[in-house]
């Protein structure tokens, strides 16, 4: 095979419409745009958004909520899934992003008193709440802050 030889599929290719050039075309005098109006003039359309004068769908819908900029997106875990996300006994935000018990990026991750633990583990970085800690320390672990 060789670069000269190669040619496109019969039939994929089609010549561009040419408007504008004789009755003869099909497209010729006003060129598929009929007659008169905005959309037969040059100088494109009405924009996006533009209801002919109606107070357009933006504008008559109520504005709704806002962005919190000082919120802190705080992800909670339970106390169960913290032996799953443990590495060589020690639980921290690196070790549940890759277990993927936390997705995205928090800002904090507060671990809370849902479940049971059995192993005594080292939880290193993270919130974590009055009951869950009591529950970690009896386990025989304890928090690092």
């Amino acid at each position: 095979m060789k670069l000269n030889t190669i040619a496109p599929a019969e039939g994929s290719k089609k010549d561009r419409r040419r408007v504008g050039r004789g009755i003869g075309s099909g497209f010729g005098k006003t060129a598929g745009r009929g007659h008169k109006g905005q959309h037969a003039r040059s100088g494109g359309y009405h924009k996006v958004g533009f209801e002919g004068g109606q107070m357009p769908l933006q504008r008559r819908i109520p504005k709704r909520g806002f962005r919190n900029t000082l919120g802190v997106r705080v992800v909670e875990v339970a106390l169960s899934q913290l032996e799953s996300a443990a590495i060589d006994g020690v639980v921290d935000l690196e070790g549940l992003l890759l277990r993927r018990i936390v997705r995205g990026s928090p800002d904090a991750v507060k671990v809370i008193l849902t479940g049971e633990i059995t192993q005594g583990l080292t939880v290193r970085g993270l919130r974590v709440s009055a009951g869950a800690r009591a529950a970690i320390e009896k386990a025989g672990g304890k928090v690092e802050d």
